[in-house]
């Protein structure tokens, strides 16, 4: 796949530099008078700011459900409320796309938006306009979809922590959430770490929902109440429109960097992961 694709984007490189990476312009429209120009910038800022957007969100809802299910719900509750966790990885990404359209996004464009624009609108991330499509709506229905994902890690992670982590701290006169703050989670920590790079994975590639809701504009804009783009949902949209060869060359080159942006999000992943072990943290020599 790399080769296949490195090969595809050599000629846009050989074209456009490294200018493809940090450029603004994106102008597909090819005449006589007017030469075609690619720039990926908006694109890969399109999905950091959703992917985190998404984590913000999910991260406190994800972890705070995966605490509950461990060690505070009942056995038969646990067992309903993980299922429907978990179903929630079963739905298509275009169903959560079609709900977000008819449902999130007129929810979040009058009640949501409104209200943040109003009590935060000094920081420029949420001035207005406010548009239903829009970076902001991407987030919220990636951070959707990302919960059960982390979610479902992180309760296995924590249900794997032996009972001894428990029973000492409780002897020493814990209550329950400092046993769960400093014995649990700490034990639980590289586990956690793992269950977020997932999610956040899980975000950074999702493509119909976010294409659906996104508002799909090629411009960088500080609000996030404004349309944008991301590199998978740029090549969904565009795929078919690519004419001719620079243009679909183009895009296979932005594919190339959603690939390298994975390697590096897992390469940040395992050293975070080796740094919250015990082993990582030089445990092993204590």
């Amino acid at each position: 796949m790399i080769v296949v694709m490195a090969q595809e984007s050599w000629p846009v490189f050989q074209q456009f530099g490294l200018k493809f990476i940090y450029g603004t312009d994106w102008q597909p429209v090819q005449s006589d008078q007017h030469k075609p120009e690619f720039s990926a910038l908006p694109f890969i800022y399109g999905t950091l700011v959703s992917s985190i957007i998404a984590l913000v969100i999910a991260i406190p809802l994800s972890l705070g459900t995966a605490i509950f299910l461990a060690e505070w719900a009942p056995s038969k509750l646990r067992a309903l409320v993980a299922y429907f966790i978990e179903l929630l990885a079963a739905i298509p990404s275009v169903v959560y796309g079609l709900w977000a359209i008819f449902f999130l996004v007129p929810w979040l464009r009058s009640t949501v938006m409104p209200f943040l624009a109003s009590t935060l609108g000094f920081l420029p991330i949420f001035q207005p306009p406010i548009v239903g499509f829009s970076l902001f709506t991407a987030g919220v229905i990636l951070a959707i979809m990302s919960l059960p994902y982390i979610t479902a890690v992180a309760r296995e992670v924590l249900l794997a922590v032996p009972n001894s982590q428990r029973e000492a701290m409780l002897a020493l006169g814990a209550t329950r959430w400092e046993c769960i703050r400093k014995a649990v989670l700490p034990y639980g920590r590289s586990g956690i770490v793992g269950a977020i790079i997932l999610g956040w994975g899980r975000a950074q590639g999702e493509t119909m929902a976010v294409t659906m809701v996104i508002g799909n504009s090629h411009y960088i804009k500080a609000s996030l109440f404004q349309p944008g783009y991301t590199m998978a949902s740029v090549i969904a949209n565009e795929i078919n429109e690519a004419t001719y060869a620079l243009y679909a060359q183009s895009l296979i080159t932005i594919g190339l960097l959603l690939f390298a942006v994975s390697f590096i999000v897992n390469g940040i992943a395992r050293y975070l992961i080796i740094k919250t072990s015990p082993l990582g943290r030089g445990g092993a020599n204590e």
